[in-house]
């Protein structure tokens, strides 16, 4: 039972990773009648504001417009003393399915990596600006929530998951590494769940997210119109009234007996080894002795993942759980930037042209084994590109991260 929960999960998995790619073959949503280009909407009454994620073909996934929009936007209703909260949402059936990667990997190949850049500057930007966010922030997690969908959510005040909630950071399945403050808030979960996600890209219901912290409440998706129409009735500011709010409309829920937080035990032993082939050995050895499906079905997605994304992940958790919001983002910019000039690895590239884009399914990792990643390839990685290259400039003096 538990191998074909995790296979379905794949599936699934793959499944969502595939439909960010078809937003160029469907048209565009339309609402009352008239064609919406806008990819962040605005909604709420005179107390309250609503971002609304609108690219509901591409399952939302980010770009540099978005970021930018919703920079703008939550500056104006920082500084608005008339708005107390403000609240995010997706259009369709998914909150955030990510970054537009697709997007990225033929910008690459075009030779525009200044729009790269540009792309992970201004989502990173934004997401330091939600996690410093000086008002409340409820974020609605209904449906598909991956990778930079995470970022855009977890680092504000409220996050609200559903039965419908799907959340996973996918970057080792695309050659990448779990990014947009992946490394602040999965380091700083129990034990080592984080570093079980970031390195299978293994995925997580709503009520596994709200038992491990990534969501602060849980609610049916059925309820969520009643929620929306609530909180935008509010006149308040204040944390407490919209925690109690959130709170009336609350589910109780716990995770499955298939979940991964039922195996905590084996988990933690076996994740919270210093290296990535001290954690297979050990899930290995876990497997001979217990016969555990689990320990066979997490050993197979890691040995299907980018080994290089494996190694260079581990590292990124094990250093944001000593680092500030801040400093995570800013480390994470210059891993992204190596990601995508290729100049370490080209498995980036690579994973998503089989993920995404040819859709084979049969991406070509090199190096092709743990084995043949270097240590200095590792450091390499985490190094800035050259002395000449900006690093990313937060407004840390002016909104201070917390740790």
């Amino acid at each position: 039972m538990a191998r074909l929960k995790a296979s379905s999960s794949l599936s699934q998995l793959l499944h969502l990773l595939k439909e960010r790619t078809a937003f160029q073959f469907q048209c565009r949503r339309t609402l009352s009648s008239h064609i919406i280009d806008e990819p962040v909407l605005v909604e709420g009454k005179s107390h309250s504001r609503i971002a609304v994620l609108h690219r509901p073909s591409a399952l939302n996934a980010l770009n540099t417009s978005m970021g930018a929009m919703l920079q703008k936007y939550y500056k104006s209703w920082e500084d608005d003393p008339d708005i107390g909260f403000v609240m995010m949402k997706g259009s369709g059936r998914a909150f955030c399915a990510g970054g537009d990667i697709v997007t990225l990997y033929r910008k690459m190949n075009e030779g525009k990596i200044e729009d790269c850049k540009e792309f992970f500057r201004t989502l990173y930007t934004f997401i330091y600006m939600l996690g410093t966010y000086l008002k409340p922030h409820v974020a609605l997690l209904n449906g598909v929530t991956m990778g930079g969908g995470g970022g855009v959510s977890i680092p504000g005040t409220f996050r609200v998951a559903t039965d419908k909630t799907v959340f996973a950071t996918p970057e080792t399945m695309i050659g990448f590494h779990p990014d947009a403050g992946a490394s602040f808030y999965l380091s700083h979960l129990p034990g080592h769940i984080g570093e079980y996600l970031a390195l299978t890209s293994q995925t997580l219901s709503g009520a596994e997210m709200l038992a491990c912290g990534l969501a602060t409440h849980y609610s049916l998706s059925a309820k969520l119109p009643q929620i929306e129409e609530h909180l935008s009735n509010l006149v308040s500011d204040d944390f407490s009234v919209i925690e109690t709010s959130l709170q009336e409309f609350a589910d109780v829920v716990s995770p499955d007996n298939m979940s991964v937080l039922r195996r905590l035990e084996t988990l933690n032993k076996c994740f919270g080894h210093d290296t990535v082939e001290e954690i297979i050995d050990s899930l290995e050895d876990e497997a001979t002795k217990t016969d555990h499906a689990w320990c066979a079905s997490t050993l197979k997605r890691l040995r299907e993942v980018s080994p290089f994304s494996l190694k260079v992940s581990l590292r990124s958790i094990r250093e944001g759980r000593y680092q500030t919001l801040d400093q995570c983002l800013a480390r994470e910019y210059r891993m992204s930037l190596q990601g995508i000039s290729g100049k370490v690895s080209n498995d980036f590239l690579e994973g998503v042209r089989a993920r995404m884009v040819d859709r084979d399914f049969a991406p070509q990792w090199n190096p092709p084994s743990l084995d043949r990643v270097s240590s200095d390839m590792v450091d390499e990685y985490f190094s800035p590109l050259n002395a000449s290259e900006p690093e990313l400039e937060l407004p840390t003096k002016q909104r201070e991260a917390f740790s």
